[in-house]
This record gives structure tokens, sequence and C-alpha cells, in this order.
């Protein structure tokens, strides 16, 4: 078959690359090259057999088709124009507006520019000329308005300020949106690039003229490498130039006399004195005194007086005595209509049919009226106000008022005047006895109020001692039964007193072959004292926080217990507390000490010094306890404690970590809690630095946040372990405690206890060992330890 010659298009070439389409020919022009190469090419056409063709499907993985039909407002409607053909190509002849007006996809920096460019918006100022076509005062009209550029998705807002009795719609004239440029580039849209003062840009058949930006626009514009032009004025809109005259016109030439009150209302808002005063109305037929209270604005010189009506007065109750307004002094004869008394006059000075009548204001002020009123000046303690006829006497003011004529006037003397006999005293109401059936307070009830109320809770103390975060506001003490019985002697118990309600529970410790099941002994609530009849008219008196200290004894519900120790929290909020707690006071106690006659004084201080003949400095805390004790000065085994621990050598008790690791994980085990992957990935989150590492507060708030079945002082107990300053490997911490990765060995039901109870009693005898005795001496006795008098 014979071969047939067909010619080729065109091939353009830009430097040594083919220019094939348009857009590269484009491309080409916009690098410079004005005349690119343009080169004619004949070759020899293929025969059209099976695999000759070209196959446009060849290297292709996407044949999807884009959806050409959607709903708008509920209206099916034909959106294909704007969607491409099989695989995402474009049809022919088929132009997609760009989504990226400057930048595309991948260039700039790796943020979008929604976080980039967050509220960074472009101003400039603008006007654009109106024609009026249908007045006859002016022909167009100049509207200024303000064009704003959001650089996050390149749209534009045009704002027109609003202005007084304009008369036509401003605020928004174009809403926000991408704007396209005129035709021909309309499938393009506005970037910032075409925006410049000194120029006129078309926004929607509009033409606007950019005048001036402000400082943000120009100097971001200048760091792109934009020469910003200079600014422009706004032609005059006649219009608004004849405006301005009429109002210019409307002004009077003559000065007016201003009243400037805005210093007095914005020194005296909201303040009002108050006066308790009668009305001495012995000329009416019933003979009495009329209780008023005189209101006097501070603001704008007003008074207002109300009554005060007793009840079974046979007086019906008015809302006012006076309304508020500016009292005259003097009565006038006859009351002035309103207008007639202003404070300037008018003279008429010409009156004429055909030329009108003729007034000037009078500068002399001959016709004006003057009345004078009250002030605060005129209102003491004693004085008349004429009421409108009305003989209206002060007796007493508030505290405010006092307060008010003391620092501007220097009065002292606010004696108030007796116009009424002192009221009667209430007779006595008895209350009958408590007769058994519910509580005393629920019982006082019925008798004080005809429809009984449930007593009221002391709120204000129950949010300032209620348990705030690990704060528990609970006092523990060690305590033992008093008994003959051997075998309750033995028992031990921890009498926990709440110090937001006042109310007691007590436990006990099991013990090992006891016999004695331990548990909880007594139910939380409130204690009676010992010795109080039980039928009375009198509120029974109950335990309180300061009946609980070491050494005190207790009658809970007829068994006598002894306080023996306090745990290390007790101890220290007692002591923050001392002016709540007088026998954790160190100032009554040193006082008890000083109190001592001085051969007692020199006793104790020759018996501490014999007591240590190595001169170290410190006595066992024993010795001074016996001696304390045996001592006349009502000191008891608390303020004893509190004395030592004052003056002591404390050493702290360490717990074994493997120990508190091994607890914690049976705590675990028996709740059966495993979610110690969400754990960690928890702690993942909240680290954004990635170091495997968090704070101390954080990793508490977490295991709060899981509900970590583990005590408090445990859970404390191991975060200060794996502390190292204020951070904690987070990892090394869920690995120790996790049971099913790394199990540890079992723990003794003891050991157990003493964590799961919460209380450690090692703050009191215990941790008290030795007693730095000279600094005793020099603080209770003002005495050197090493005094020469050794034989006294």
């Amino acid at each position: 078959m014979p071969l047939k010659s067909r010619r080729v298009p065109k091939r353009r070439f830009h430097g040594n690359r083919p220019i094939t389409d348009r857009w590269n020919f484009r491309a080409a022009e916009f690098y410079g090259e004005s005349n690119p190469t343009v080169i004619s090419i004949t070759t020899m056409a293929l025969p059209f057999l099976p695999g000759n063709s070209p196959n446009e499907r060849l290297g292709k993985e996407r044949f999807h088709k884009s959806q050409h039909f959607n709903y708008s407002s509920g209206v099916p409607m034909l959106v294909g124009s704007e969607k491409p053909g099989i695989g995402g190509e474009h049809l022919v002849g088929q132009e997609i507006k760009p989504k990226y007006s400057v930048y595309p996809i991948g260039s700039g920096t790796g943020l979008p520019p929604w976080v980039t460019f967050d509220k960074q918006v472009l101003c400039f100022d603008a006007y654009f000329q109106e024609t009026v076509p249908e007045a006859q005062s002016e022909t167009y009209r100049i509207r200024k308005c303000k064009i704003y550029f959001f650089l996050e998705d390149d749209t534009i807002q045009v704002v027109e300020p609003e202005y007084k009795n304009s008369g036509i719609p401003q605020g928004t004239l174009i809403r926000r949106h991408r704007i396209p440029l005129p035709p021909p580039n309309e499938g393009q849209f506005y970037n910032l690039f075409h925006f410049n003062i000194n120029q006129q840009m078309k926004l929607h058949s509009r033409t606007f003229t950019v005048t001036d930006c402000d400082s943000f626009t120009r100097n971001f514009l200048t760091k792109l490498g934009v020469h910003v032009n200079n600014p422009t004025t706004v032609p005059e809109d006649p219009y608004s130039s004849l405006r301005e005259q009429l109002k210019k016109s409307m002004q009077p030439l003559r000065p007016y006399e201003r009243h400037d009150t805005l210093k007095q209302f914005l020194d005296h808002d909201r303040k009002v004195l108050r006066f308790y005063c009668f009305w001495d109305d012995s000329q009416s037929i019933y003979v009495d005194l009329r209780e008023l209270i005189l209101h006097y604005f501070l603001v704008d010189d007003t008074i207002e007086i109300r009554e005060v009506i007793p009840p079974n007065s046979g007086r019906d109750k008015v809302n006012k005595f006076l309304r508020r307004c500016r009292l005259p002094k003097h009565v006038p004869a006859k009351v002035k209509q309103p207008g007639e008394i202003t404070d300037r006059t008018v003279l008429n000075v010409l009156t004429s049919s055909t030329m009108g009548n003729r007034y000037i204001l009078d500068s002399l002020k001959t016709g004006a009226v003057h009345e004078e009123f009250y002030k605060d000046c005129d209102l003491i303690i004693g004085g008349e106000v004429n009421v409108w006829g009305r003989r209206v006497i002060l007796a007493d003011c508030d505290d405010f008022t006092k307060h008010y004529y003391r620092a501007k006037y220097g009065i002292e003397d606010f004696t108030p005047l007796q116009y009424k006999a002192p009221p009667a005293p209430k007779p006595p109401r008895p209350v009958p006895p408590y007769n058994g059936f519910g509580s005393e307070e629920d019982s006082l009830s019925f008798c004080q109020h005809l429809l009984p109320k449930p007593p009221r809770k002391d709120f204000q103390k129950f949010m300032a001692k209620d348990r705030y975060g690990l704060d528990s506001k609970v006092l523990n003490f060690q305590a033992k039964m008093i008994t003959a019985d051997p075998v309750d002697r033995e028992r031990v118990f921890i009498i926990s007193f709440y110090l937001s309600n006042d109310t007691i529970s007590v436990f006990e410790r099991p013990q090992k072959n006891s016999g004695v099941l331990g548990g909880k002994f007594l139910e939380r609530g409130r204690v009676k004292k010992p010795g109080q009849e039980l039928f009375k008219s009198q509120l029974s008196q109950y335990f309180t926080a300061q009946d609980l200290y070491v050494g005190a004894t207790l009658c809970l519900n007829s068994i006598n217990f002894q306080l023996l120790d306090a745990d290390e929290y007790t101890f220290k909020y007692m002591e923050q507390h001392a002016e709540e707690f007088p026998r954790a006071n160190m100032g009554i106690i040193i006082s008890k000490l000083r109190s001592l006659p001085e051969e007692k004084q020199c006793e104790i201080r020759k018996f501490l010094t014999l007591s240590d003949p190595s001169n170290t400095g410190f006595i066992p805390f024993e010795s001074i306890r016996s001696l304390l004790l045996g001592l006349d000065c009502n000191l008891s085994e608390h303020e004893v404690l509190v004395l030592g621990r004052c003056f002591s050598e404390r050493e702290q008790t360490q717990v074994d970590v493997g120990l508190m690791l091994a607890v914690a994980q049976d705590f675990l085990k028996k709740k059966a809690f495993e979610e110690f992957p969400k754990m960690a990935r928890a702690f993942a989150d909240h680290d954004r630095h990635k170091t495997q590492r968090l704070s101390t507060k954080a990793i508490r708030t977490i295991c709060k946040a899981f509900h970590l079945p583990v005590p408090n002082s445990l859970l404390e107990g191991l975060l200060s372990k794996f502390a190292d300053g204020d951070e904690i490997d987070y990892y090394a911490f869920l690995a120790g405690i996790n049971w099913l990765e790394h199990p540890a060995p079992p723990v003794m039901p003891e050991d157990t206890l003493k964590f799961e109870v919460d209380v450690g009693f090692d703050g009191g005898r215990a941790a008290v060992k030795n007693i730095n005795y000279s600094a005793f001496l020099q603080d209770a006795f003002s005495l050197p330890s090493n005094s020469s008098d050794t034989s006294a």
C-alpha cells in the first residue's frame, strides 16, 4: 500500500523544549521569548491498522465520571459546566476556573493559607461616582467606601460607612466573596497584585477608585515587592458640601449658657443620702407622729420621701410621700405652670402684620425667676425641712450619710433625736422540753414556726472546711478503749473528726489472732457529750474539734476512749490553725512554762544539763516528756508533743518503693484495672515535645481521669518517688504499676491495710526522737544552757 504524506501542525520551540500547546506558548512569551521559534515538520503517516493508532487510555489509572447533576435549595440543577470529563480531564473547549488566584498548592510555606494569613486583611480607601438623574440639586454623588481583601482566601468585601440622614441604604455594598476580573478575563479572580493606590478597579460593573490604604497594607505590599503609589484625594461631593453649608447656617450665632452637669453625674452617680425623719402632724384630728425616710440624690440634688407605715395603724399604704423632685425652700403662693419658669427671657421688639414679629434675647435676665432649692448643706440632724407646707424634722441618718458629712463639711456631732418611746421588750417564749421524737433541732423548728422548716446547716462552714483536692480536712487520732477487759484494752481504734460538719466516725484496725473482727465501729455522725439530760428545753452540746487532742478521754455512746496519738496531717493542721486549737498554740504553751516559779525553772535547766553528759545539745524526748508531765503546769500530752515537735530533730520514715508498687498492683489487680495502653496513649498525647516526661500535676490529673483504684496516700507516695524535680518518666511509672506485664510479688494484708486506711501515725511520738534542749531553754525561759550556776 502506498504511503501518504500528511502535514503535521507547526511545532514551536522555547530553547530546546518544544511548545505544542497554547499554554506553553503563553509561558514562552511570559519568560521573555517574544518570537519563539516556529518550525514545520513533515512526517510520514502510519497506516490506519490495529496497533498503529494511539490509545489515549494507556497509562491512565482514573476513569471515573463527574457528577453533572445536583440539588440547590431543593431544586435539581445541572452543574456539569464546571465539572471535568472522564478521569478528571477537561472537555473540549472547557475552561475550569482556578481555585487559587496567585499561589497553587505546594507553593510557599507548609501551612495552609487559612492558618498563615488568619485574621490578616488588607484595607483600602476608595470611592465611586453615582449618577443622580432625577434630582435638581445634584447630578452625581461621590460615595466613599472601604475595600477589604482577606488574605486567607482572596475574598473581597466592600463596605460603605453610614452617614447620618443620608437617605440611601448604606453598609455592606458587596458581600465577602471572590470577585472575577472584568471581561475578557472573567475566568480569573482578583488577587492582591491587582490592588494599588491611585488606580481604578471594576467590581461587578461598578468602577471604584482606590485613594489610600492603611499602614499594614502598605507594609505588606512593599514586602512583596509591589511599588505602592502615592495617595490621592477624594473629589468633592456637591450635595455633601451643600448640606454642610445648611448645617452651619442653622447654628445660632449667639452663645448659649451651658449648664454642665456631667462632672456631678460622674462623681455622685448612685450615691444617696438617707435621713430618718418624722412629720409633726399635731394639728390634725389624730395627733400622732408620721415616720418618714428622706432620700437626697447627690447626682441631681433631688429629694424623695417615703412613709414608714407601722402594722395595724389603720392607714393606707401609699407608694411615695413625695415623688423625686427638687424641693423648694419657700412654698410659692401660686404654683407655676409648665413653661412659666425659664432661665432666660425674650423681648418682643417689633410686631408687624407685614414684616412679622421680631424678638431679641434678654441678656440682663430681667424676667428670670430665681428659686431656692434644698441642697445637701441644708440637711442636718435636728433641722427642719419645709415639704410643701409640712414641717418635717430630721432625726437620724445612716452610716454613709455620716461619712459624707464628716468628709465634706467636717461635722462630727450626729446625735439622733428621740421622738418616740423605745419599743417594749418582747416577752420570752419558753420552749417545751424535747419529747424524744426526731432530732432536737427538728423538734425545735415545730415550736418556732407555724409551718415547720428543716433545720438549716452551716453552709459557710461546710464550704470553708470541706474536702478540697488532697486536703481532706479530717483529723485522725489513734485511740484505745478504757476498760477492765484485757481483750478490749488491746484493741486499736482510729477516731476521725470531720471539720465540715463536726461528725465523728470510729474505725477498728483488725489484728491477727485477736478474736475481734475489725472494721467500722461507729457510723459517722454527731456525738453528744456525756452527762446531759435527755428531755430538756436547751439543745444538747456535741463534741467539737477542740475536744479532741492527744491525751484526751472521749465518751462515745457510753464507751470511753483515750486518744494516744495523731497522724502528721492532724498535727500540722492544728499547728497551722493555732487560733482555733489552744492545745497546739505555742504561745499558750510557752506562757504556761514561764508561769512556773524560778526554783522549778532552775531545776528544769539542771535536769536537762545533766541529761546530756556528752554536751551534744540533744536529749531523748522521753526524758523531757516525763519531766514536763510531772510539773504542775497543766500541760497535756498533746501540748508536750507539740513542744517536742517544735524543738525536735525529726527523721522522715522511708517506705520501700518495691513495697509501694506491690501494694499498688494488688489494688489494681483486685479491681481488674487493665487500661494501661489507654493511659500510655493519654500520656503520649499530653507529651507535646515527645520527651517521655510529664509534670507531676499532669500525671496526677490523668490518673484521676482514668479513676485509678489506688488510695490517695499511695498515689502521692509513688509520684514523689518517681519524680525527678517536677517531672516524671511516665513510661517507668506505667511499667511499675502494670501488673499484667511486670507482676510484683504478693504482699501481706497488713501492708495493704497500711495504705488502704490512708492514715499513718508517724507524725507524733514515733517521729520525735531527740530534743534540742538549748533552743528550748532559750525560747521558754530565756536562759542559756551553759550557765555557771550549776549548783542551783
